[in-house]
Formats: structure tokens, C-alpha cells, sequence
């Protein structure tokens, strides 16, 4: 079962637009075993230029799924959540299913997470095609924003000079930064 907790900024979230959220979304509860009990927490936000913005994240024992959807129609984003939140559930089920099989050898499918899905659906296979090695030299903040953008990329890792942690900054898609912390 799911419970919601869906919060608005910069729009008023009325009981109509919370049974639209609550209803699309529970879609997603068809996937998992009756015994889940997830939240769903979903943010809807509305900026200057009429574009609304949802996010929704599912956090689970073995899964979060997690989407964003930008649109001008507020309806429309949160049914290609909806989607977006089932292709991870399909991609999660698939990868699962693969690897039970090559562990068992078998061909019995079994739900060894919380999300069942079909898993006669087509599967994505990821590869890496390229590894890199390099040192991590100790930086600022400030530094690290700059070797990103002087290397054209949207991330860059780096070691923080203060914490001696490793960091990550990258390039939101509003053009501000944002930093990850390792704990």
C-alpha cells in the first residue's frame, strides 16, 4: 500500500489535483507484493514560466524509484511519471530475473524483490564501454566547478581539500550546481 505525501510550491495542492496524484500513481502498486507498504513522497512546483515540475520518490527496502517530469501541463507530467516510474520497475525486475537465472540455471522466475513484474519484456543490457583512472587531486568547491566546466562536463569528482572526502559537483539542469557528499 502506498501512503502519500505530496507537497506544492508555489501552487495550492487541492483535494482535485491530490486525487489525480493519488490515483495515477497507485498504478504503480500493481507491481509490487501485497505486503509493501511504501511511501510516496511527490513534489509539484510551478515557476514563473508556467512550467511545472514534478518529482516523485519510492523509497523501498531493495528499490527507490525515483522520476521527474517537466511540462506545462501539471496533468500531463505526472502521467509520464507514471511511465517513467514503471520502466524502472520493468529494467529493475528484468535485471533481477537475469541474474537469478544465471545463478540457478534455471527457468523458474521467481520475486526476489518487492516489485513482480512481467519479465517477458524486451531487456536493456548495460555495458561499460570505457574506463577511466585518474587521481583525485584535493580541491575547494569553487576549484572543482571549474575543472568541470574547463573539461565540458556535467559532473566532476574530486577530493574536498577541508573534509579530505570525496565529492561530487555537477550541473543541474536549471544551469546551477549542485554538490554530492560522501559519508
Amino acid at each position: 500500500m502506498l501512503n502519500f505525501n505530496i507537497r506544492g510550491e508555489n501552487i495550492e495542492v487541492t483535494p482535485a489535483i491530490r486525487e489525480y496524484v493519488e490515483n495515477k500513481i497507485e498504478k504503480v502498486e500493481r507491481y509490487f507484493n501485497e505486503d509493501v507498504n511504501a511511501n510516496a513522497n511527490v513534489n509539484l512546483k510551478v515557476y514563473n514560466d508556467k512550467q511545472t515540475k514534478v518529482e516523485v520518490t519510492i523509497p523501498m527496502k531493495n528499490l527507490t524509484l525515483r522520476a521527474e517530469e517537466r511540462h506545462n501541463d501539471m496533468y500531463a507530467a505526472v502521467d509520464l511519471i507514471v511511465d517513467k516510474l514503471e520502466r524502472q520497475i520493468r529494467k529493475h525486475k528484468t535485471k533481477v530475473n537475469r541474474k537469478f537465472r544465471e545463478r540457478e540455471g534455471a527457468g523458474l522466475y521467481f520475486a526476489t524483490t518487492q516489485a513482480v513484474v512481467d519479465t517477458t519484456l524486451d531487456e536493456e543490457e548495460y555495458s561499460i564501454v570505457r574506463t577511466k583512472q585518474f587521481d583525485l587531486k584535493p580541491m575547494d568547491q569553487e576549484e572543482a566547478v571549474l575543472q568541470m566546466n574547463m573539461l565540458g562536463h556535467d559532473f566532476y569528482v574530486f577530493t574536498d581539500a577541508e573534509s579530505n572526502g570525496t565529492n561530487i559537483v555537477y550541473k543541474r539542469k536549471d544551469g546551477k550546481y549542485g554538490l554530492i557528499e560522501t559519508t
